[in-house]
């Protein structure tokens, strides 16, 4: 997989500390491929690793954010591992899906590894799998109930069908619901009004969350707690939060 290659499946843009990684490949609606994987991986290393950005978000050019596995690719053995290593780690970041048109199959499961989801009205999300065989084997069958439910999940599971974004919002799924062509401009927003906060409070902050949602007991909670407080609470931020208060200025947030 040529460096080339990858770049043009997967553009990234950076807007003071978020990054934008855009699912590039309009003509096969996003369809996962070869480079696409190895490309969506390669950026949110990218953003775990700069200290000078706090979050991402993933978007799709085109008429939609992404149509699933590129069954061609598939066909033609072509290496898709990265992107179920993306979806199984994620990012240490907070990541916000921005969903136009569809997010079907994979692409579904590209947005259900997001922490939280914008979508377009009339867009549709869901795990089609079952149509053509499959299952929905990249975390969307045990994922979904804890975003909108184990009635709806199961029944998105066993019928193949997908929700709109319109059910979406009703069941909790999305944290924001745009007009059709701004999902991406109502994710930026909710990701500045991330970006003014701390970044290791922030992500240490994902991290218990996510942790409390996947059904850890309490105890296990506060032992995971402790190295993430040692960290947060020893940091520069840690000291330049208080400073800035006491100074009535905004905070000069290092990540460090």
């Amino acid at each position: 997989m040529s460096e080339t290659q990858e770049e043009q499946a997967i553009l990234t843009e950076r807007r003071g500390r978020i990054m934008i990684i855009t699912l590039n490949r309009p003509e096969a609606m996003n369809a996962i491929n070869g480079a696409l994987s190895h490309g969506l991986l390669s950026a949110v290393k990218e953003l775990d690793a700069d200290d000078s950005l706090t979050a991402g978000i993933i978007t799709g050019n085109g008429r939609g954010f992404c149509s699933g596995m590129d069954l061609k690719a598939f066909g033609r053995g072509e290496d898709i591992g990265p992107l179920t290593t993306f979806i199984r780690s994620g990012s240490n970041k907070p990541l916000i899906a921005a969903v136009e048109g569809f997010a079907i199959a994979g692409g579904c499961e590209i947005a259900l590894t997001c922490d939280l989801l914008v979508a377009s009205k009339g867009a549709k999300i869901g795990i089609r799998e079952v149509k053509v065989g499959l299952f929905a084997a990249a975390g969307g069958v045990f994922r979904l109930p804890a975003r909108v439910g184990y009635a709806r999940a199961m029944e998105m599971a066993l019928t193949g069908e997908p929700m709109t974004a319109e059910q979406a919002m009703d069941a909790g799924m999305l944290s924001g619901l745009a007009e059709k062509g701004g999902a991406l401009e109502v994710a930026i927003e909710l990701a500045e009004r991330i970006v003014v906060n701390a970044p290791l409070a922030v992500a240490a902050s994902k991290a218990l969350v996510r942790a409390a949602a996947s059904g850890i007991d309490e105890d296990a909670l506060w032992e995971l707690q402790i190295p993430l407080q040692k960290k947060v609470f020893s940091s520069n931020d840690a000291k330049e939060g208080p400073k800035a208060f006491a100074e009535k200025r905004e905070p000069n947030w290092t990540g460090t």
